[in-house]
């Protein structure tokens, strides 16, 4: 019976060395096989060079090597919080029932503290775990790895629930350290991408802005190019150019770009309590979540919006404005490249800006020099000549018998007069720049009477004598230019004329308005009505005020003020 069963012993050892051989050969077979997905990961993952799209093929490909059933990347921020979370795993409903992404706290905290490999049976065991936010599907298994960029910790690579309900082991350990590595290269190759784009965006904005404003471009087109151009530049989702109003003590939203513009383009902001007017004193850029950081005033935040940079146009303590850019809420901050070249970019803007100013400048003072020379000219040599003529032709009226031809003499030296006095009219609107006549006394005069002729059908005539502009002092410019407005209104609304006349006289002593028409006249009920105001503001000046009916018929106003 014992020799029977003998033989049997050494084939029960082949069996067991047999299924032992088996084992070990699916070993090696699955190592290579992951050895083989390992490698296909790591030439996938560096084989884009946008950087979102090799972060999350970092996440996807990590969480297929080691079959996890969710995965994550979170990037860290300057402060050791995440300003970045991409979650592989999670359908669209399972993350809009989660009230709020990690920010870098407990267990994902310790990670960024302590930037090493950290595998876990059960995250609830770890007396470092905080538990999940509502909403949050249960995680058990866990497997963390830091992402490096050289010496720099990038991120972190976090891995959850094994599938199968098994737990990460070694060999998934190192296979995703393994492909963190590689990671880092890539993410390393993204980032110098990324930043050569943005290089080659800032050269080419910088030299469209300063081309456009020293080719003679308008500087509200340029401010609108220079903030299209900042807001692709940064990848911003909203971009303001402020600039503040003639006192200085508030900024206005000039130009607006992004979500919400109609509802801030044109609002205003205090210097003295704002993060920008901040900006605008100190000429230092800063970059806030406008979330978190009080703004009175300031709806960004409202609307939306939480990271936000500001950039001063110019350095202190001339700043012009101040570029303004923002980011939707859970979008990354505003990285230091970000800052410091829309800093550089800002600069050279506010340095073009401040170039085509002083080119403005000299072309004006060179317009205003020539303005100046045609005004001597016209003074002394073509109004003496004039008035040399008329004193010729003066003098020859005694010697002529015929009253026909005295007459006419009589007439041309009125003509001559009335040039003359025409020409020194044209003197003192060439003495006054293009931007000062808009604004001047003489400039308001001509709108309101090429306002009236729009309505009358025909220009009214109008005559400008003496020093308007500087005689004419600003409350009694303010009664001329009502009495004036009313007068118009009056023949436009009662007078049914074809001709009117519109004489503005300044003497040494005396402001005259006089307002003449060819028109139907007034009763005496709107001789009354349209009488009283008028006088009331000549009287309340010491002047005096007459409405007259002219023997040819119209209406004739003459308006008096002491000067």
């Amino acid at each position: 019976m014992e020799s029977e069963h003998r033989p049997l012993l050494p084939q029960m050892r082949l069996d067991d060395l047999l299924a032992e051989l088996q084992v070990r050969l699916n070993a090696v077979l699955s190592t290579r096989d992951r050895v083989h997905a390992l490698l296909e990961a790591v030439v996938s993952v560096g084989s884009d060079l946008d950087l979102e799209t090799v972060l999350r093929r970092i996440v996807e490909t990590a969480t297929k090597l080691v079959d996890a059933s969710y995965g994550a990347l979170g990037v860290v921020g300057q402060e050791n919080t995440l300003i970045q979370f991409i979650p592989v795993g999670l359908s669209e409903e399972e993350i809009a029932r989660i009230e709020h992404w990690p920010h870098g706290l407990g267990l994902l905290g310790l990670l960024i503290k302590d930037a090493r490999p950290l595998r876990l049976s059960r995250i609830s065991d770890h007396p470092e775990s905080y538990g999940f936010p509502p909403g949050h599907p249960p995680m058990g298994t866990f497997l963390g790895v830091p992402v490096r960029v050289r010496d720099e910790v990038f991120g972190n690579l976090y891995l959850t629930e094994k599938r199968g309900g098994g737990e990460f082991d070694e060999e998934d350990e190192a296979i995703v350290i393994a492909l963190a590595t590689a990671a880092g290269v890539a993410v390393e190759n993204a980032r110098l991408y990324a930043e050569s784009r943005r290089r080659e965006t800032w050269l080419q904005a910088s030299s469209e802005v300063t081309t456009s404003l020293l080719s003679g471009s308008d500087p509200g087109q340029v401010l609108t190019v220079v903030a299209s151009r900042a807001c692709r530049m940064s990848d911003a989702d909203l971009v303001q150019v402020l600039l503040p109003e003639s006192s200085r003590q508030s900024l206005i939203a000039e130009v607006v770009e992004g979500e919400g513009a109609g509802e801030l383009l044109g609002t205003a902001c205090e210097v003295a309590a704002t993060l920008a007017g901040d900006v605008f004193t100190r000429g230092e850029p800063r970059s806030e979540d406008l979330r978190s950081v009080p703004h009175p005033g300031s709806p960004l935040s409202a609307l939306g919006y939480g990271p936000g940079l500001m950039v001063p146009l110019g350095a202190a303590p001339g700043v012009r404005g101040v570029l303004v850019l923002a980011r939707r809420s859970g979008r990354p901050p505003f990285s230091g490249a970000d800052r410091q070249m829309l800093h550089a970019y800002a600069g050279q803007a506010a340095i073009a800006l401040e170039l085509a100013e002083a080119r403005r400048d000299a072309e004006r003072l060179g317009l205003l020099e020539d303005r100046d020379r045609i005004a001597k000219d016209l003074h002394d040599v073509v109004i003496q000549r004039l008035f040399a003529t008329a004193m010729t032709l003066m003098s020859t009226v005694r010697l002529v018998d015929r009253p026909e031809a005295a007459k006419r003499l009589q007439h041309a030296i009125d003509e001559l007069d009335e040039t003359i006095r025409q020409i020194r009219s044209s003197i003192f609107a060439l003495q006054v720049s293009s931007e000062e006549a808009e604004s001047s006394l003489r400039g308001q005069i001509v709108d309101l009477v090429e306002g009236a002729g729009s309505h009358l059908g025909f220009m009214p005539g109008l005559r400008m004598e003496g020093q308007l502009d500087t005689l004419v002092t600003e409350p009694v410019a303010e009664h001329l230019l009502a009495v004036l407005r009313e007068a118009l209104s009056n023949v436009v609304r009662h007078s049914h004329a074809s001709r009117a006349d519109v004489s503005v006289e300044v003497s040494a002593d005396a402001l005259t308005l006089l307002v003449a028409d060819n028109g139907v006249g007034l009763g005496e009920a709107g001789r009354r009505s349209g009488l009283r105001n008028i006088e009331e503001r000549a009287a309340r000046l010491g002047g005096t005020a007459r409405l007259d009916d002219p023997d040819g018929g119209g209406t004739r106003l003459c308006w008096t003020a002491p000067l």
